[in-house]
C-alpha cells in the first residue's frame, strides 16, 4: 500500500498538532490538531511566517531565509521543551514541543516538521489543586516555604510574579532565612519546572577549578583534565540555575559569568568553540555588594545584570507571629527522623522562644528543636530541653536581654508588657494576641485578668492597680 497517498490522513488522525515548515519558517502544512490548538484553519496558516503564533520557545537568531535564522536549525532539533503560544484569539496556550529538520538524500536541509502537544488543560488543573491547597491548607507551606505573617505573604506574592518570567534575581537576606527555598520556589513555581535545577556555592568552589566547575572542561585542558566535562550552566539548560553566595567570586569570573549572562553561551575550559544555554538566572548574597562596588571588589555591570529584581528574605526577628507554625513543622519533621512521639511544646518553653531575638534565624530555630529533641523524655518539649543561650538571651520587649536571676517583680512587668504588646498588634483580637505569643486564647484571658485588663481593649482597667 503507498502510504504517501494518505499523509494528510495519516496527520489528521494524530492528536497533536503538527506544522511543517521551509528553511525560512513558513508554513507549507498543517494538521486538524494544530488547526484546533491554533484557531487558524489551514488555509490562514500555509503560506504564513510560524513567528504568527508567538512562540516562547523559538529563538530568533539571525534575519533572512538562510538556513541560519532560527535556532533549531543551528542545533538541528528540540526535544520535550514546554513553551506557549498565541493562538488567533490572542489567548495564550500551554504546549510541549518538539521538532526536528528536514533533509533531503543529499542532507541539505529542506525544512522543519514540528509537533505540539497542548497541556493547558493540565495546567489549569494544577493551579485549581495549588488554590484549594492553599484555600484547605492541605500544604505545609508554599514550596516549602512556611509563614502566614504579612512579609512572608508579601514575600510569596513576589515570588509568584517573578517566577513567570525570566528576569534575573537576587534573594538577598540575612544567613538562614531559607534564600534556597526561594530559589527552588521560583524555579517550581514556573515555566521552567520541569527543567534541572542546579546549585551552585560560589564560595565553596576552589578558585582554581571554578571556571571548569561552572563551564564545564575539554579532555586535556588542564593537568588532571583526563576526561571531557559539563559545567553546572549546560547542566543546568532548559532550567535553573541558583548562585548562592554570588559576593564570593572572584574578579577574573566575574567577567566571564557576565559574557555568558549577555550572550547565553559558554566556552568550556581548553575550548575555544561556545555552546548556546538557555538558563533561568538567580542569585544570592548576604553580603553588602552595593558596598563591594565601591571597594572594587564586586563589577558593576554585573551587579545590574543580575540584580533587575531583587528579593529581600525577611529575618526570623522581623515575623515571630511564624515561630509556633514553624516549630510545629519542626516538631513533626523530627518525630519522622528520630522515631519519637512528641506531642508539642509547653507554654514556657513557647514562651522563650517566641522571645528569643534569633540571630541565627530559622536554622537556629531548626538546630534548637533538634537539641531539645536529643534531650526531650516525654511527649512534650519542656523548657528544660532549651539550650542554655535561649535560657540566658531572652530579649525584652524595649530592648536589651534577661537572665535567669531576674526578680519575679520585673519578670511580672515584663509578662504584662508582652502582653499589652501583642493586644495592641492585634487590634484587641484574643485569638490573634494568642497566636503572636504561642499561648492558647485561655492563658491570653486568664493573665488579662491577673493583670487588670479590660477585656474589650487590653487597656488597664480603672480598678487595676500598677505593677
Amino acid at each position: 500500500m503507498d502510504l504517501g497517498k494518505h499523509w494528510k490522513t495519516l496527520v489528521d488522525c494524530l492528536q497533536d498538532g503538527l506544522l511543517v515548515v521551509d528553511p525560512g519558517g513558513t508554513i507549507v502544512a498543517a494538521n486538524r490538531s494544530a488547526e484546533i490548538m491554533t484557531g487558524y484553519m489551514s488555509d490562514e496558516l500555509i503560506g504564513k511566517s510560524c513567528r504568527i503564533l508567538n512562540c516562547t520557545g523559538c529563538r530568533i537568531i539571525a534575519k533572512g531565509r538562510g538556513i541560519h535564522w532560527c535556532d533549531l536549525f543551528v542545533r538541528g532539533n528540540v526535544r520535550g521543551k514546554r513553551c506557549m503560544i498565541t493562538n488567533k484569539q490572542q489567548r495564550h496556550v500551554d504546549i510541549i514541543k518538539s521538532a526536528s529538520v528536514l533533509r533531503d538524500d543529499n542532507g541539505k536541509i529542506i525544512g522543519a516538521v514540528e509537533t505540539l502537544t497542548d497541556i493547558s488543560e493540565n495546567i489549569r488543573c494544577r493551579n485549581e489543586i495549588s488554590t484549594l491547597r492553599k484555600t484547605f491548607q492541605l500544604d505545609s507551606g508554599y514550596h516549602g516555604i512556611l509563614g502566614s505573617s504579612p512579609v512572608m505573604q508579601n514575600l510569596i506574592e513576589l515570588i509568584e510574579n517573578a517566577s513567570q518570567s525570566d528576569t534575573p534575581v537576587m534573594i538577598l537576606g540575612e544567613s538562614g532565612t531559607g534564600k534556597e527555598l526561594v530559589a527552588r520556589a521560583l524555579h517550581e513555581a514556573g515555566p521552567r519546572r520541569d527543567g534541572p535545577f542546579v546549585k551552585v556555592n560560589c564560595a565553596a568552589l576552589n578558585q582554581n577549578l571554578l571556571e571548569s566547575e561552572l563551564f564545564g572542561h575539554i579532555k586535556g585542558a588542564y593537568t588532571g583534565a583526563e576526561r571531557d566535562r559539563i559545567g553546572r550552566f549546560e547542566a543546568a539548560h532548559q532550567g535553573s540555575i541558583f548562585l548562592d553566595e554570588i559576593g564570593d567570586l572572584p574578579m577574573s569570573t566575574q567577567v566571564k559569568l557576565l559574557r555568558v549572562l549577555e550572550e547565553k553561551r559558554i566556552e568550556k575550559v581548553g575550548d575555544q568553540r561556545s555552546i548556546s544555554v538557555d538558563v533561568r538566572v538567580i542569585t544570592a548574597t548576604n553580603r553588602d555588594l552595593e558596598k563591594m562596588l565601591g571597594e572594587g571588589e564586586f563589577r558593576e555591570d554585573l551587579y545590574f545584570r543580575i540584580n533587575v529584581f531583587p528579593i529581600h528574605c525577611p529575618a526570623l526577628a522581623e515575623r515571630k507571629e511564624d515561630v509556633p507554625q514553624l516549630i510545629r513543622n519542626l516538631i513533626t519533621s523530627n518525630n519522622e527522623k528520630t522515631g519519637k512521639n512528641i506531642s508539642g511544646i509547653s507554654q514556657e518553653a513557647m514562651e522563650h522562644l517566641m522571645a528569643y531575638p534569633w540571630p541565627g534565624n530559622v536554622r537556629e530555630l531548626r538546630n534548637v528543636i533538634e537539641y531539645a529533641f536529643v534531650l526531650a523524655q516525654g511527649r512534650t518539649l519542656e523548657l528544660r530541653d532549651l539550650p542554655q543561650k535561649v535560657l540566658q538571651n531572652t530579649a525584652r520587649p524595649g530592648g536589651g536581654v534577661r537572665t535567669d536571676g531576674n526578680e519575679a517583680h520585673s519578670g511580672q512587668q515584663e509578662d504584662r508588657e508582652r502582653l499589652l504588646g501583642a493586644l495592641h498588634k492585634a487590634g484587641g483580637n484574643k485569638t490573634r494576641a494568642a497566636a503572636l505569643l504561642g499561648v492558647s486564647r485561655v492563658t491570653v484571658w486568664k493573665r488579662m485578668k491577673k493583670y487588670g485588663l479590660a477585656a474589650e481593649t487590653g487597656k488597664p482597667s480603672p480598678s487595676s492597680a500598677s505593677l
